[in-house]
């Protein structure tokens, strides 16, 4: 039997196959299925167990469960406030059941009666009759007594699940045997089943088990080319990039530097320094992440790898995506490298101080000038700034390290540019690279995301932070949190309050993180087991109207006439010109502003230890990752320290992250429980345009997976580094398959 590559069905028009009809081609390519092989890789979300159904006269109350019915009728209404319902009746022969759709009237258009459809959801009792309030219906025909898979569906394509699968049945008869890319003793070791098998199983499963063995090993499919991209990267890197070799020997101005600290580092921060220092003494650039929950110390650990590269005659640099962070990273260099000294045989001493300027867009000319001409010359150490680094006119005289804090805000061709400065400096080389974040990630999305870099965790916080006391507050109960504020300003410590708006409906640059609307009936196919969640996501009050969030300028506003009446009130937020933003944050840190007003401008980097509460408004339209990088804003000193999140959560996803700060403060903890909720879908994100997003793989429930992807990616990768022998070429030629030249070069560069 011929057996088919993925290769040669990805170059098989979807028209090619005869139960296509030619005005559907259309209609596919708008679910983005224009080959065979995207055809094949446009999973079912979910299946329709129709050996497994319940009749609807033995429906419970309160529980979940999937009937499959005629529809009898449908129809639609205006509600008060603008809003609107449909509904369908539902009649199995042993009863009728009515599905609710709260403001998705074109659902009432969606079904025809006489169609056979099947409904998932929990039941419920409305006037004594049965209902499912927004529950996932999909079309099924007359398939009784097998598993009928559902597949996403657009309300713009008039592709249905029956078509698809239809044309899938197809393709699978015509591509016959699939060949295998995967070493035979690879799959045994892990208990996956075939190619073949897995394919037609997802498809056209016998049992509910078909299916969960053909994800498994689909889903090691994707991590498997990721895998191989990334080990192979970080193998071709080593062997061909010229880097700088620092003198990392026990030097001064290190040993000074830590010597000067008026801490002691911690274990995690003396292990990530030695770390730092090794991949600096080799031929080849560093390429490190260097993570760690707030307040953990990173500042410490970069400001001892940019000491490395200037102790051995180079230069630093650190960027930043904001002028306030870069603001407070400057004062916090000055604060720990100030009075330390570099050799310099041209001075009589011997020695000058060290160096180290800031540099953003609000820096006036004439000063640009001076530290442009210090940095070209050499006289400049260590340059901290924003995207100002990256203009055409800054130029260094020997680039040999870079910091780069937050690294996830910046664009991949801005992160490139800094770095290829150094290949034009007296170094010659591609300078050592280290980014930051104080958004732990889980060790499986960093292990995928983050592939091609080593990896280094803080996983211990210094002495002399304190517990901060998280709360979960409704908003008619805000009275006791301004209560709270009240009593720390008259103790003499500070506060914040955070808003998801800067006013007039404007976000914040990193914006605000509303849930999103998903129509019932559909999801994107972000890796979560759909059918065991469903119930879960769409169970949601939907008769609630949301109250619009707060702004930040109309807030300051408020408080300042009535809460906090008699308080010093600021603002802060990204869109104030650069000095009035300077001026706000210069006066809070002064203590001359007691309650700083801000969008999530403050999420990172600021540091007031005197603050001691936090109140974010609005939390439930925030992220895990950001709620805990503004909560780490107090607690930054010996006192007792308090965030509220003032929230009313209206779906079970953002009550469910609020829940979770308030259960713990260790952001590794969150970065899990976040995974968990989100999915872990899509890894890549934005930044990837092509097949290599995860539908299948979840870094969250997948995380043994993810490991085994990665041993095995190292191991074909150690034993054939160009993947092209007979064994592993058909392997390398999927990753071909599945990310184009110009995606590996955009996911590499970020």
């Amino acid at each position: 039997m011929t057996t088919r590559t993925l290769r040669y069905l990805s170059r098989t028009p979807i028209s090619e196959l005869k139960s296509v009809p030619a005005r559907k081609v259309s209609d596919l390519r708008a679910l983005g299925i224009a080959t065979v092989l995207d055809l094949l890789t446009y999973y079912p979300r979910r299946y329709a167990d129709r050996t497994r159904e319940a009749e609807i006269a033995a429906l419970v109350e309160g529980e979940e469960a999937a009937v499959t019915a005629e529809v009898v009728s449908s129809s639609s209404r205006r509600l008060r406030g603008g809003r609107s319902s449909a509904e369908i009746v539902l009649d199995d022969g042993t009863g009728s059941l009515t599905c609710v759709f709260f403001n998705q009237a074109w659902r009432a258009r969606q079904f025809r009666p006489g169609e056979r459809v099947t409904a998932f959801g929990k039941v419920s009792t409305y006037r004594a009759k049965r209902q499912m309030a927004n529950p996932l219906v999909d079309l099924v025909g007359d398939q009784t007594g097998r598993i009928v898979p559902i597949y996403p569906q657009s309300g713009k394509s008039r592709v249905n699940s029956v078509d698809l699968a239809r044309y899938v049945a197809e393709a699978l008869e015509r591509a016959g045997e699939l060949a295998e890319p995967v070493p035979d003793h690879y799959l045994r070791d892990l208990g996956l089943i075939g190619r073949t098998a897995a394919y037609r199983n997802i498809h056209s499963p016998e049992t509910m088990a078909d299916t969960d063995r053909a994800r498994l090993r689909l889903a090691f499919d994707e991590l498997l080319r990721l895998q191989l991209l990334l080990v192979r990267r970080k193998r071709v890197l080593a062997a061909s990039s010229v880097g700088v070799v620092h003198d990392t020997s026990p030097g001064r101005l290190v040993a000074d530097f830590v010597r000067r600290l008026p801490f002691e580092l911690t274990a995690a921060q003396r292990r990530a320094i030695r770390e730092v220092a090794c991949d600096l003494a080799r031929p080849h650039p560093m390429s490190r992440l260097l993570q760690g929950d707030v307040g953990a110390g990173k500042t410490v650990v970069a400001a001892a790898a940019l000491l490395y590269c200037v102790q051995g005659g180079h230069q630093g640099a650190l960027m930043v995506p904001t002028e306030v962070l870069a603001e407070q990273h400057y004062l916090s260099l000055r604060r720990l490298l100030e009075g330390l000294m570099v050799p310099d045989t041209g001075r009589l001493a011997g020695e000058r101080p060290l160096e180290f300027e800031l540099l953003t867009s609000r820096v006036p000319p004439a000063e640009r000038a001076r530290v442009l001409a210090s940095l070209a010359s050499g006289q400049l150490d260590i340059i901290v700034g924003t995207q100002a680094l990256l203009t055409g006119d800054v130029r260094f005289s020997s680039l040999g390290a870079v910091v780069v804090d937050e690294q996830h805000r910046f664009g991949v061709e801005q992160r490139a540019a800094l770095a290829e400065k150094g290949l034009a400096t007296r170094a010659r080389a591609e300078p050592d690279l280290l980014v930051m974040t104080a958004t732990p990630i889980p060790r499986t999305a960093a292990m995928t995301v983050y592939g091609d870099l080593d990896h280094t965790t803080l996983d211990e916080l210094p002495p002399g932070r304190t517990a901060i006391a998280t709360k979960l507050v409704s908003w008619s109960q805000q009275a006791a949190v301004w209560k709270r504020v009240t009593a720390e300003l008259d103790a003499g410590h500070q506060a914040y309050v955070v808003c998801p708006l800067v006013g007039g409906g404007a976000t914040e640059e990193e914006g605000w993180e509303e849930e999103p609307d998903i129509p019932a009936g559909r999801d994107e196919m972000d890796g979560t087991d759909l059918q065991a969640n469903a119930g879960g996501r769409f169970a949601m009050d939907t008769t609630t109207a949301r109250p619009p969030p707060r702004a930040a300028a109309d807030e300051r506003d408020r408080l300042a006439a009535s809460d906090l009446a008699g308080y010093r009130v600021g603002l802060l937020h990204g869109q104030l010109t650069p000095r009035d933003k300077e001026s706000a944050m210069g006066a809070f840190r002064a203590g001359e502003i007691q309650v700083l007003v801000a969008t999530s401008v403050v999420e990172v980097g600021v540091d007031v230890a005197n603050a001691t509460v936090m109140v974010i408004e609005d939390a439930d339209r925030f992220g895990i990752a950001q709620l805990h990088q503004l909560r780490g804003r107090v607690g930054r000193s010996a006192a007792k320290s308090y965030c509220f999140l003032l929230a009313d959560p209206v779906t079970e996803i953002s009550a469910g992250r609020l829940e979770a700060l308030v259960k713990t403060e260790s952001g590794f903890e969150l970065a899990e429980i976040d995974l968990a909720l989100r999915g872990g879908g899509t890894v890549l994100g934005s930044r990837q345009k092509g097949r290599t997003d995860l539908k299948l793989a979840s870094l969250g429930r997948h995380r043994a997976l993810v490991t085994r992807a990665r041993e095995v990616a190292t191991d074909v990768v150690d034993r054939d580094p160009e993947l092209d022998s007979p064994l592993h070429k058909l392997l390398w030629d999927e990753v071909e398959v599945f990310v184009s030249e110009e995606e590996r070069q955009f996911l590499f560069r970020s």
